[in-house]
């Protein structure tokens, strides 16, 4: 997990009358003080970028209902839409308003935060009692911080100024000096690993070996795959290559501050006798590739390094060394917490589920949702990139040899199912062609071949019509049988009908 964008969050969700229970980061790499390890879940993002799946995690709904389409202020991304419509309905702010939370945040919150146009760093969000927040996106030096509602600047200087090691500190602090009287939840929300990668001093010089991983789907063709994959150059170039591993070594030295954060955080909990009335949550907003398919570095494509995050948990009813199959999303975070805190989720309008029952092991796959969706809104240049002349404007996240990563037709809505019968991916492009990509995971976990001429008709069919309903659905209609679910029905008058509907939803959002 070490190789995947990280987002830490700590909580205490202790609440009268109920058993008590708390939430706080960990990091796979590292035991427990009393020798126990987590329970590890299979975890998907509902939008592989990082401001409409991070607005997915605090408002437990699907992007096409919080409208966050990309990491503009125009795409939503912490604007004052945003502040007005969904703020209010976090889980943080539901947790501080109705159960008697005193909340805390650092570190980074959208990718926008901070913008003068919206708010600025004396805007603090709805549902936080102590509020640190980072200006704009991620830095390690050289920054901003939202100091409940006050501008503090950090300047190069690592002992007094690197991101990881202040937002350590001020967590501790906020542990020692918070209310015994009221339960506590606390999210922690480190920019590291995401670029510019910069490790503490005393890290810079380790995993000088380390490589990414050469999986089967390092550097091959995506020839049956959307155009934007086919139009990556495969051989690799040496230089992409180089950039891609020493990317990897960088992105891995910056977490082994996490380790420092979560190994001090736990630590603190332990001498002050909360750590076992403790729920441990350690996840991530997106995932990332390194060399797949030919694609240098990034994240945003529809492919399981993109859209599968690590998610290990700790707590109390839950036993230690399990992995289970079912699968979870970000936008089962929310109710999962408030369902924690014995706070009542179906008064919300979320679109995500409680897996608490999962942790504590009471539901089987045989009952526990199937399919769950995937969407994400391309961008692009309205002129052609200088480094790619040939590919003309609509393209965006270009390397010097002409690799690029994004485009406005790079918008597309998958259906993945996770089921004991299948375990299967489907997903429309919004493009002239409507292109479609299929793979069945459980023979090709790496996604080489796109099934979608070879498969059978009616799988399609029913693939779309399910796509069809997700990408409308709000609340409780996202939680509607699958098609590998033995309650599905499947009505044939509804498939591939009102496309133009469907198209741009997000956009015009």
């Amino acid at each position: 997990c070490s190789g995947l964008g990280v987002r830490v969050g700590l909580q205490r969700c202790e609440y009268p009358g109920h058993r008590p229970t708390k939430c706080l980061p960990c990091h796979c790499t590292r035991r427990h003080a009393d020798g126990s390890m987590l329970l590890c879940l299979s975890q998907f993002v509902a939008s592989p970028l990082c401001c409409p799946s991070r607005a997915s995690i605090l408002t437990g709904k699907y992007p096409h209902n919080h409208h966050v389409i990309n990491n503009t202020l125009e795409g939503n991304c912490s604007s004052t839409a945003w502040q007005k419509t969904q703020e209010p309905k976090t889980f943080p702010a539901l947790l501080q308003a109705y159960a008697g939370y005193q909340t805390f945040f650092a570190g980074k919150y959208l990718n926008q935060y901070g913008n003068p146009d919206a708010g600025g760093v004396e805007h603090v969000p709805l549902g936080w009692d102590y509020w640190v927040g980072l200006e704009r996106n991620s830095r390690y030096y050289n920054y901003t911080l939202s100091v409940n509602g006050k501008p503090k600047k950090h300047g190069g200087n690592y002992s007094e100024d690197y991101l990881t090691d202040v937002l350590t500190n001020m967590s501790l602090d906020f542990l020692q000096y918070k209310s015994n009287y009221r339960p506590f939840f606390m999210m922690v929300s480190t920019p590291a690993p995401h670029a510019p990668w910069t490790p503490a001093p005393q890290y810079q010089d380790r995993f000088k070996d380390l490589k990414a991983p050469r999986d089967p789907n390092f550097n091959v063709h995506g020839k049956d795959k959307h155009w934007l994959i086919r139009q990556a150059k495969t051989p690799m170039t040496n230089s992409s290559i180089e950039l891609l591993d020493e990317a990897y070594r960088k992105r891995w030295r910056t977490l082994l501050s996490v380790d420092d954060l979560v190994e001090k955080v736990v630590k603190r909990l332990e001498v002050r006798g909360e750590l076992d009335n403790t729920y441990i949550i350690f996840t991530s907003d997106n995932g990332y590739h390194t060399g797949q398919f030919s694609l240098p570095l990034d994240k945003r494509q529809l492919y399981e390094s993109d859209i599968r995050v690590p998610l290990l948990i700790r707590g109390p009813n839950i036993k230690p060394n399990q992995t289970t199959g079912l699968a979870v999303q970000n936008v089962d975070l929310g109710p999962t917490i408030l369902d924690m805190a014995g706070y009542n989720v179906s008064k919300t309008t979320m679109d995500g589920m409680s897996f608490l029952s999962v942790l504590e092991g009471s539901v089987n796959s045989t009952t526990w949702r199937t399919d769950f969706l995937v969407e994400y809104e391309g961008e692009g240049s309205n002129v052609s990139d200088p480094a790619c002349p040939l590919l003309g404007p609509g393209v965006s996240v270009c390397f010097p040899d002409c690799v690029c990563e994004d485009s406005f037709n790079n918008t597309y809505a998958c259906v993945r199912t996770v089921a004991p019968s299948a375990n299967l991916q489907y997903c429309e492009f919004d493009d002239n062609e409507v292109f479609v990509e299929v793979y069945n995971i459980t023979v090709d976990p790496y996604q080489l071949i796109n099934l979608a001429k070879t498969i059978d008709q009616e799988v399609l069919e029913k693939m779309n019509h399910r796509l069809m309903m997700l990408q409308s659905c709000s609340g409780q209609s996202c939680r509607t049988p699958g098609v590998y679910d033995a309650r599905y029905t499947f009505d044939p008058h509804l498939m591939f009908s009102n496309r133009s509907h469907r198209r741009n939803r997000l956009r015009r959002a």
